[in-house]
C-alpha cells in the first residue's frame, strides 16, 4: 500500500493520529508537538537578535530565514521567518529568555501568538446570552435602514418593513441583528449623526422589546452608538476599527458591551484608493492590533473585542480572496473573528454576477471562512447561510 500523507494542523489532530496506531497515552504529550509544523514571521528585528534566533533554531533541528545582510549586519533590521515543529519552537521560546537584545520580549510574544493561534477563544456574553466559540458559527443578520446600501438600499426604510425583516431573520436563525443607518459601500458619503439616529432608533427601540432578539448597532459614530445603546442595542459594530471617532471606545467601555472592530483604511469615500499592501495579512494584523490597543486603553476588556478583517473595505479582489484563504492567521490576536462576505463585489467580479445573483458565491465564501476559523458570519440571506454554516460546522467543528 502506498504511504498516506496525513493532514495534521494542530495538537488535537496530531494526538488523534498517534492514538489511532495504538501508541501509549504517555507518548501523546511528547510526540504531538513534534507532528505540528509552524512558520512564524517576526518583524523588524536587529541582526544580532535575528542571528541568535537562527542559530538556536538550527541547534534544535529547525530553521530561520533572515535577510541576506543580517549575517554581516549590513542591514539595520530584518524580518525573520522561523520554521520548525511546535516542539522546536517551544524550545526556542524557553532559550530566548536567557538572551539579551530584547529577545526575552520576543519570547513572550511568540508564546502569546502560539497560545492564541491554537487556543479556543473564551466565551463572550452579548446581552443576556453567552456565546461559546469553537462549537458552532454564529449568524449576524444585516438590516440596512438606508436608501443607498449597495445590495438592499431602500428596501427597509419603512420602520414596519424593517421590524418585520428583523423578526424574519431571527426566525430563520440569526443570532444577532446588525442595524445600520449609513451606507459604507465604496464611495459612500458621510451621513449626519442626526439622520443616522433618525433612521435606526425607532427600529432598535421596537426590536429591543422583542424577547430573544440581540441587536448590534452598525456605526462609526459615538453619538449614534450611544443613542442605540440607550434604546436597547447590545453591542457595537464599528467599521473603522474604533479609529474614526475616538469617543467610541470610551463609550463602549462605559456601557460594558462587546465591540466588533473592523479593518479599514481611510473612510468608505476613499478606502479603495488605499488598497495597496506589501504584506497583506501582516499589515491587517498590525492595524487590528492598533484597534485592540485603542479599545484596551479606553478600558474595554480583551474578552469584549471581536475582529473583522474587512472584506471589501479598501481591498482588491485578490486581497479579499487571500484574506478568506488565510483567515486563520488572525487567530494570533486572540479574539473571535467575524467575516462579512455577503453579496460583496469580490463575488460579483469572480462570477461576473450582479448583487441579486450572488447567493452561491456567498455560500462558498461563508463555508471557506468557517473552515478557516470564523466565529461569526454577517449575511443578508440568513435562512440559506444558516444552513451553510450548520453543514460546514458539522464537517470542521466535530468533536
Amino acid at each position: 500500500m502506498i504511504p498516506r500523507v496525513v493532514e495534521i494542523s494542530d495538537l488535537t489532530s496530531a494526538s488523534k493520529e498517534i492514538h489511532s496506531i495504538g501508541c501509549d497515552k504517555a507518548g501523546f504529550k511528547i510526540m504531538a508537538p513534534k507532528a505540528v509544523c509552524r512558520a512564524l514571521k517576526l518583524k523588524g528585528l536587529r541582526p544580532a537578535a535575528a542571528n541568535i534566533i537562527k542559530q538556536e533554531m538550527l541547534s534544535f533541528g529547525g530553521e530561520a530565514a533572515t535577510a541576506y545582510g543580517a549575517i554581516n549586519h549590513s542591514v539595520k533590521t530584518t524580518d525573520v521567518l522561523v520554521l520548525g515543529t511546535q516542539k522546536q519552537i517551544q524550545l526556542l521560546v524557553e532559550k530566548l529568555k536567557q538572551h539579551r537584545f530584547g529577545l526575552p520580549e520576543v519570547s513572550a510574544r511568540i508564546k502569546e501568538a502560539l497560545d492564541n493561534y491554537q487556543g479556543v477563544r473564551k466565551s463572550m456574553k452579548i446581552g443576556s446570552r453567552t456565546f461559546d466559540f469553537g462549537l458552532r458559527t454564529y449568524i449576524m443578520g444585516i438590516l440596512n435602514v438606508t436608501p443607498d446600501s449597495f445590495s438592499d438600499g431602500g428596501r427597509f426604510l419603512n420602520v414596519n418593513d424593517a421590524i418585520a425583516h428583523a423578526k424574519r431573520m431571527a426566525d430563520e436563525g440569526a443570532d444577532i441583528i446588525d442595524v445600520g443607518g449609513e451606507s459604507t459601500r465604496p464611495g459612500a458619503k458621510v451621513v449626519s449623526s442626526e439622520e443616522e439616529i433618525r433612521r435606526v432608533i425607532p427600529v432598535i427601540r421596537h426590536l429591543s422589546k422583542e424577547r430573544g432578539i440581540l441587536i448590534s448597532i452598525d456605526t462609526r459614530k459615538a453619538k449614534v452608538a450611544k443613542a442605540a445603546l440607550d434604546a436597547g442595542a447590545h453591542m457595537v459594530n464599528d467599521v473603522s476599527g474604533l479609529k474614526y471617532d475616538r469617543k467610541m471606545a470610551f463609550l463602549v467601555a462605559k456601557h460594558k458591551v462587546p465591540v466588533c472592530a473592523m479593518h479599514m483604511r481611510g473612510t468608505p469615500a476613499d478606502m479603495q484608493k488605499k488598497a495597496a499592501y506589501a504584506d497583506l495579512m501582516g499589515e491587517i494584523i498590525g492595524e487590528l492590533e492598533e484597534s485592540i490597543a485603542i479599545a484596551k486603553n479606553a478600558g474595554i476588556l480583551h474578552g469584549k473585542i471581536i475582529l473583522d478583517p474587512g472584506i471589501g473595505f479598501g481591498k482588491t479582489t485578490e486581497n479579499n480572496l487571500d484574506i478568506l484563504n488565510r483567515l486563520k492567521e488572525l487567530n494570533v490576536l486572540g479574539c473571535p473573528i467575524l467575516v462579512g462576505p455577503s453579496r460583496k463585489s469580490v463575488i460579483g467580479k469572480v462570477l461576473k454576477l450582479p448583487e441579486n445573483a450572488r447567493m452561491e458565491g456567498t455560500a462558498a465564501a461563508v463555508a471557506i471562512a468557517i473552515a478557516n476559523g470564523a466565529d461569526f458570519i454577517r449575511v443578508h440571506d440568513v435562512k440559506e447561510m444558516a444552513r451553510v454554516a450548520k453543514m460546514t460546522d458539522s464537517i470542521v467543528r466535530r468533536k
